[in-house]
């Protein structure tokens, strides 16, 4: 190694290699000085002391450094946790900027600066039980590689977890089991394929850390959602050490080749650094003032609008813009195509209220890169007035919630829904319709990560979370399930005939309104967590997915690819501008609301809280809309017909022209696709208890 530090240059902010030595840059802006700490293969440490400081950064150039180096900083200042200041060069530090992260920390280590005595300054050395940030080569072959752009009226999502998602897939090859490159082998990607879904929504793939209470019980945050560096691919995906970055760009880029999106799931609502009791790793101990939100009353606590123990600090401009080199990084360098935001709603708050104009949504919206991927936002946090569901800018689309619990309502029988399904079947103009956006802003969804999977959902009416050592504590109490009669499994055949009914009415409800539909990884072939509802600890066969599948679970998947596969052949369920319930290109309403009678549903009728079966016909001509590309697109004509009630309801259909008829396409009373079954208009279709029907007439 050499012994001379060269002044280097304080931008970029990381470590950058230029084929001949290493340029390190790191800010803080109320350090004293800043210790460079470079390990070799033993662990061996050897500082240099960064003595040039710009604008506060802290730089110097280190030459014959390069790839595969490990090192980390110690930074010396103040520690007076009274005014926010909790620097301890004791501590190695994780660069913000790390572009990987090797090792993860020990907690049979002495200390890791986390207790009830952090208040007080630990002077014992933990670097051997910490992890190490790398130095990389960035370079890539990419080749032919373009995004696949899909439009949002044609996207369909597939919420995964990288480790998850492969782990017992009997035809991944073993080494490959639960890597990024065991997401791209061709057995995960041919089922995608069939699937029919357009964009992979990676659960959190950067470097992440478990939280000590996690650890102490001997488990680990498998979910992912307590982010150590915002620029390191999780090395636990990778299939062996240092190969994180190489192969997430190769998981990309096989994704890409089969036209498929990429989305990330990402937490900059807060870090794995926890409340003032929390572990000093990277940013408290970089410059704890900067990054994080401190309360007014007391500067040696946190605001917390997470339920994380800390709040990053968007009006900190070099917070923002760590997080806006983190998501051009993530685009530009490893090409991936947007960006799922947790808890969204703590990244807008300025001051104390979440506000659409916040500086953190301005700088994204003119940004040249950020502007032009997918943004989705998880419209709320935990703090007062955070659900803030339709209240994102332009370019934003969200989860949303309100089609989760008035569809999950709505099918297990509570009354007075029909009003609100309305809305969320359509797209939630009520939601997105009055700012400039559109159908595309509503991302649909039952069911996510968080909570139960949809085959528990009909099997569970009360979280059962006693393998995550919490005292089934942890989780919502209130998921809106239904146990159709019986806790658990049932050798009752009519319950679980009524729980598969249910599956499929979810299936059918979500992948027919408008909007964009989410589909979480494993529903699609009946993935049980055994009523489990928030398995984030959980890395074992309770989160992973279970490839071998009885007849009813590929029965489940073959159901599911035919639905999918419908919504993408038709433009009538693929909108890009909301439904008007009026008359249009003067040959009949867009959208016309029925009653089980064959009438027209009146405002009696949406009021009427008894009311659980509903019907909606999409008129074929009157639904033309452009496509992306300016085509007028124009389809068959559809009804749905939905009933949520215990018993059979008779629908009269629609009326038709002399000698036209419809098809029945969807039935969920069974499994099987229908039988070339057709209907005259106004003759009556018996819909049993708790399905859901869908008739085409074809156009001329």
């Amino acid at each position: 190694m050499s012994a001379r530090v060269l002044p280097g240059r304080p931008f970029p902010q990381g470590a950058h290699w230029d084929g001949e030595g290493t340029n390190f840059a790191l800010y803080s802006e109320h350090a004293h000085g800043v210790t460079l700490c470079l390990f070799d293969a033993l662990g061996v440490e050897t500082r240099y002391e960064l003595e040039e400081r710009t604008e506060y950064v802290w730089h110097g150039y280190l030459p014959g450094i390069g790839p595969g180096q490990r090192y980390g900083y110690r930074v010396h200042g103040p520690y007076n946790t009274s005014q926010g200041h909790r620097f301890n060069p004791h501590k190695l530090l994780v660069d913000p900027y790390a572009f990987a992260i090797d090792g993860k920390v020990d907690y049979r280590a002495p200390v890791h600066g986390y207790g009830a005595a952090n208040d007080e300054m630990d002077v014992r050395d933990d670097a051997w039980g910490m992890p190490k940030s790398v130095v990389i080569d960035g370079r890539f072959d990419w080749g032919s590689d373009r995004p696949p752009q899909v439009p949002w009226s044609e996207t369909i999502i597939y919420e995964a977890h990288v480790k998850g998602l492969s782990r017992l897939h009997p035809e991944v090859p073993r080494e490959l089991r639960g890597t990024y490159l065991g997401l791209a082998s061709d057995p995960i990607l041919a089922h995608l394929e069939k699937l029919g879904v357009t964009a992979v929504e990676l659960m959190p793939v950067h470097e992440c850390m478990d939280e000590p209470a996690v650890a102490q019980r001997g488990m680990t945050n498998y979910w992912g959602y307590s982010t150590l560096g915002y620029f390191a691919p999780d090395q636990r995906f990778a299939s062996g050490p240092g190969k994180q970055v190489v192969e997430f760009k190769r998981l990309v880029k096989a994704l890409h080749s089969r036209g498929l999106e990429v989305l990330l799931d990402v937490v900059y609502n807060h870090s794995c650094e926890g409340d003032h009791e929390g572990p000093t790793v990277c940013l408290r101990g970089v410059d704890n003032v900067t990054y994080y939100r401190l309360t007014k009353t007391d500067r040696s606590r946190y605001e917390d609008f997470t339920g994380c123990g800390n709040t990053l600090d968007m009006m900190h401009p070099q917070t923002l813009k760590l997080v806006m080199d983190s998501l051009r990084y993530w685009v530009t360098q490893m090409h991936v195509d947007g960006f799922r935001f947790d808890l969204a709603s703590a990244l807008g708050r300025e001051h104390e209220a979440m506000s659409r104009m916040a500086t953190f949504f301005d700088i994204i919206y003119q940004d040249p890169v950020l502007s032009r991927v997918k943004l989705v936002a998880e419209p709320w946090d935990v703090g007062e007035g955070g659900y803030q569901v339709g209240n994102f800018p332009i370019q934003w689309a969200e989860w949303n919630g309100r089609f989760r619990d008035t569809v999950r309502h709505f099918w297990h029988g509570r009354g007075g829904q029909v009003a609100d399904l309305g809305y969320r079947l359509t797209g939630s103009s009520d939601l997105f319709g009055d700012d400039g956006r559109h159908p595309g802003s509503s991302i649909n969804f039952v069911t996510a990560h968080d909570g139960f999977t949809l085959h528990d959902l009909v099997r569970y009416a009360r979280k059962h979370n006693d393998a995550n050592g919490e005292d089934n504590r942890d989780g919502s109490s209130d998921d809106s399930s239904s146990n159709c009669g019986v806790e658990g499994d049932s050798d009752d055949e009519a319950i679980e005939s009524l729980r598969a009914r249910q599956v499929r009415n979810f299936f059918a409800t979500l992948l027919f309104s408008q909007g964009v539909p989410l589909i979480t990884s494993g529903d699609e072939i009946g993935k049980t967590q055994r009523g489990n509802n928030n398995a984030y600890c959980q890395d074992n066969p309770i989160s992973w997915i279970d490839w071998e599948l009885d007849p009813e679970r590929a029965e489940l998947f073959e159901f599911v690819r035919k639905l999918v596969m419908l919504r993408r052949a038709h433009p009538a369920f693929q909108r890009r501008t909301f439904l008007r319930g009026e008359h249009v290109h003067g040959v009949g309403k867009d959208i016309v609301w029925y009653s089980p009678h064959g009438t027209e549903m009146t405002a009696k009728d949406w009021a009427d809280t008894e009311r659980r079966a509903i019907g909606l016909l999409l008129a074929g001509d009157a639904l033309a809309d452009r496509s992306a590309l300016g085509h007028v697109l124009s389809d068959d004509t559809f009804f749905l017909a939905l009933n949520a009630s215990d018993s059979s309801v008779g629908f009269l259909v629609p009326p038709m022209a002399e000698g036209e008829s419809w098809e029945v396409l969807v039935d969920t009373a069974s499994s099987k696709v229908p039988a070339m079954r057709r209907l005259r208009g106004r003759e009556r279709m018996i819909l049993v208890a708790k399905s859901f029907a869908l008739l085409r007439h074809p156009r001329e």
